[in-house]
């Protein structure tokens, strides 16, 4: 079964827009991560960004206490964000790069450059009893590297296959490239997640990549929820899912 975890850090971003700096406001983000949960999603994504634009420390403490579900912890390989996730000890770890000019997290991790460095941080992760995810653009070099660095999984890059969407040639380009990765990925040993630009629209052309367990989905559930309910939006995405066969 493909399952689901939904990134609430959009949640966050509505309620920073006007209670920044503030120790409350709304929409809370565990709120929103209980409702979730109710709707059936299999973990709750978090993104602690080094800036903290949207996620903030008491919200990710507040979740560990209170979700029942998974907790992915998204964030930079900085000496602050990794005694954070020790003492959090999240289920599983998603390093990802941050760039403070963008909005949200664009592009994947060089993990052939920086392999001594997240095989580092992997080590002080797994050894903590943390799985941990590299969030790689679908390319070989970076499939292989991160094998390389002992990680249990991967997260593809699915936002250049979203930005091509419609423009049928670009799409099949990018799904190729999906597809190759998965399967290197599966024959190295490692598990396979993808997230980032996945919708209601492009979800199921997405089914063609094998070997995926688990898709991170936030903007476009966050967005539907504005229109049918939280509750709703996870429900129908959970329902899509439902036709993947892997």
């Amino acid at each position: 079964m493909l399952k689901l975890g939904v990134n609430i850090d959009h949640v966050a971003t509505i309620r920073e827009a006007r209670y920044r700096g503030l120790l409350h406001g709304e929409p809370d983000p565990v709120a929103a991560a209980l409702v979730c949960e109710r709707a059936g999603c299999h973990g709750i994504t978090a993104h602690l960004r080094e800036d903290r634009r949207h996620i903030q420390d008491r919200d990710i403490w507040e979740l560990r206490k209170r979700i029942k579900t998974r907790l992915n912890f998204e964030m930079a390989n900085s000496p602050e964000i990794v005694e954070i996730a020790l003492k959090l000890k999240p289920e599983i770890v998603c390093l990802v790069p941050e760039r403070r000019q963008e909005v949200t997290t664009e592009g994947g991790l060089d993990v052939d450059t920086n392999l001594s460095a997240l095989t580092e941080t992997r080590k002080k992760l797994t050894d903590a009893g943390i799985e941990v995810s590299l969030f790689i653009a679908p390319d070989p070099r970076q499939v292989e590297a991160s094998a390389r660095t002992g990680s249990q999984f991967i997260e593809l890059h699915t936002g250049a296959f979203a930005e091509h969407f419609h423009d049928k040639k670009g799409q099949e380009i990018e799904l190729d490239r999906l597809i190759s990765a998965a399967k290197q990925a599966h024959e190295l040993g490692l598990q396979v997640n993808a997230g980032h630009g996945l919708n209601y629209e492009n979800l199921k052309t997405l089914y063609r990549v094998p070997h995926l367990v688990e898709l991170n989905i936030g903007h476009s559930i966050v967005s539907r929820s504005v229109f049918v309910g939280l509750d709703k939006a996870v429900g129908e995405m959970l329902e899509l899912m439902s036709d993947y066969l892997g």
